[in-house]
């Protein structure tokens, strides 16, 4: 639910206002964004691992270059959720492993510089604020025009493409975005109405 005033820009929000980003639904719009950023080693990877992980943005922000550098497809490093204080898993499938080492080659960082840097400030990681406009911008330039898009918007496309194109069940999503309520996990599933109402047409 948005609580945007008539006439309010839904990118700008009135203060104490509240907006919702979505996720990018369909996998193709997900292929032309990292088209996109192929020759950008630090946002191709920032942009692979959000979307392939299900993690909040700004504990992606908070890594540390010697945190993953040696990670193989399938291994993983524990860390501790700055919103939650709860602990998760970071892991490493195919792609983002093959993405990584790109960034390693190209960039060349030392195990101590974050991961994703400020690139003004390569003493401080990119800000959340910078993650909202960058997420913004990928998906305007690939024409996702018609939903607001935001940082959190990579860790909702795990969650949705997992459950539409893989039947990921809720209960494994639920675990992995460590959330509490069911019904927070729907809504970033994005379940739709109709898709509740093609189930009550089960006749059991």
């Amino acid at each position: 639910m948005s609580w945007i005033q008539k006439g309010q820009s839904p990118n700008h929000p009135k203060k104490g206002s509240s907006i919702r980003v979505q996720p990018i639904k369909r996998p193709e719009d997900v292929k032309r964004i990292r088209h996109l950023l192929k020759d950008d080693p630090r946002n191709l990877l920032l942009f692979v691992m959000g979307v392939n992980n299900g993690l909040r943005g700004i504990d992606l922000l908070n890594l540390k270059v010697g945190q993953v550098r040696h990670l193989l497809p399938g291994e993983y490093i524990l860390i501790k959720e700055r919103k939650t204080g709860k602990y998760n898993n970071l892991v490493i499938n195919g792609l983002a492993h093959k993405v990584l080492q790109n960034y390693l080659k190209k960039v060349n960082p030392a195990d101590g510089d974050w991961l994703f840097p400020n690139k003004k400030n390569p003493t401080k990681h990119l800000s959340n604020i910078a993650l909202n406009l960058l997420v913004k911008q990928w998906c305007k330039a690939v024409g996702l025009n018609h939903d607001n898009y935001g940082g959190h918007t990579l860790r909702k496309t795990w969650a949705y493409i997992q459950r539409t194109y893989f039947n990921t069940s809720m209960e494994i999503l639920m675990k992995r975005l460590n959330h509490t309520s069911p019904a927070m996990t729907m809504r970033y599933a994005d379940i739709p109405d109709e898709e509740i109402d093609e189930v009550l047409m089960n006749e059991i």
